[in-house]
């Protein structure tokens, strides 16, 4: 539908390369409207791409008015982007219908451009270069710190001392904690031979990255290098286990694939020695503007793999009370296979 109506920053910016908090974005075919507050417009006018800036201290009343002007008769719209109020604010006294389609802006963003790879390439550069600095530091002055220090920490390196955004907050998880997925960082402090998941990404010109290490704790030698070498056996079997199971999705992803395919080349390593309930989330996620975009894949997934798709392949065993391994690299495929970013 070449009419609809966008909330969400980061669609906004996909259409026209400019976005902030406070935006209503109109597509009417081939008039687009970027209707914003006075703290925007000087901004907008110099950033915003293909669309008339409207200045408005009521953002929907200046909406209807241009829908009411154009005559729209059908406008699609993603429900995830309205409260309900708003919505119920919009729509009301308009002939105009609203048709619902949730996510249309993030399928619509599904096969990625070459010109955003390359700016997903560069934030995975540069967030690799983010996990360089915090393993330097945590080798000079790691021991004894708390995942509350070093998740402060892992905010200043990975945006390299504020020169970048994250991408979503970063999870610092020691031993029994990095059995929580999402683990919250607590006064627990780092000691030799212990297990440490670190999941941290930041954004290059709003373009995401997202990678997870887990590591063994050797404060002379210690990095975030996928080769790790633990003093606990039990470490080492589920951490190679995990290894195993990233590698082959890696390997074996082909453009054709459904996302549920891919998903099964991880979870069957995981299942096959004897962790499969505790694999518990799935393997992975599309990646662009927002953190998690489409594909999913997960073991519901019916989408089709095509190239240019970027994505998380993720797995993880989560022992209870004990300890968890996650592995993440984003990929983007090319030439029919998986290739890390």
């Amino acid at each position: 539908m070449k009419n609809f109506i966008l909330r969400d920053e980061n669609a906004i910016y996909y259409e026209c390369k400019f976005s902030c908090d406070n935006v209503i974005y109109l597509n009417l075919g081939d008039e687009k409207y970027f209707i914003t507050d006075a703290r925007y417009t000087t901004e907008a006018k110099e950033y915003a791409k293909k669309c008339e800036i409207i200045e408005s201290s009521n953002l929907i009343d200046t909406a209807k008015e241009i829908l009411k002007k154009n005559k729209i008769k059908k406008l699609m719209f993603d429900p995830n982007d309205f409260t309900y109020a708003a919505y119920t604010n919009i729509s009301e006294n308009l002939k105009t219908q609203f048709i619902p389609k949730a996510n249309f802006s993030k399928l619509k963003r599904i096969i990625k451009s070459d010109k955003e790879i390359v700016l997903l390439k560069k934030a995975a550069i540069k967030g690799r270069e983010g996990f360089k600095e915090l393993a330097k530091f945590i080798r000079k002055n790691g021991f004894n710190q708390s995942e509350e220090f070093l998740y402060f920490k892992a905010f200043e390196k990975m945006t390299h001392t504020g020169k970048l955004d994250i991408s979503f907050e970063p999870i610092i998880a020691i031993n029994e904690n990095a059995a929580k997925p999402h683990a919250l960082p607590t006064s627990k402090k780092l000691k030799l031979n212990d297990l440490l998941l670190v999941d941290a990404g930041i954004k290059y010109k709003r373009y995401c990255s997202d990678r997870t290490c887990t590591s063994a704790v050797d404060f002379e030698k210690f990095s975030f290098k996928r080769e790790q070498k633990f003093k606990n056996n039990k470490h080492q079997k589920i951490y190679d286990i995990v290894l195993k199971a990233q590698l082959n999705a890696i390997e074996k992803a082909r453009v054709g694939m459904k996302a549920s395919e891919i998903d099964k080349l991880t979870r069957d390593v995981i299942e096959k020695a004897g962790f499969g309930k505790y694999f518990i989330h799935s393997t992975g996620h599309g990646v662009g503007l927002d953190i998690h975009e489409f594909p999913n894949i997960n073991s519901k997934s019916d989408v089709i793999i095509e190239d240019n798709m970027v994505f998380t392949i993720e797995p993880g065993i989560y022992l209870p009370n004990e300890f968890g391994v996650r592995i993440e690299d984003t990929v983007v495929m090319q030439d029919g296979k998986a290739v890390i970013l």
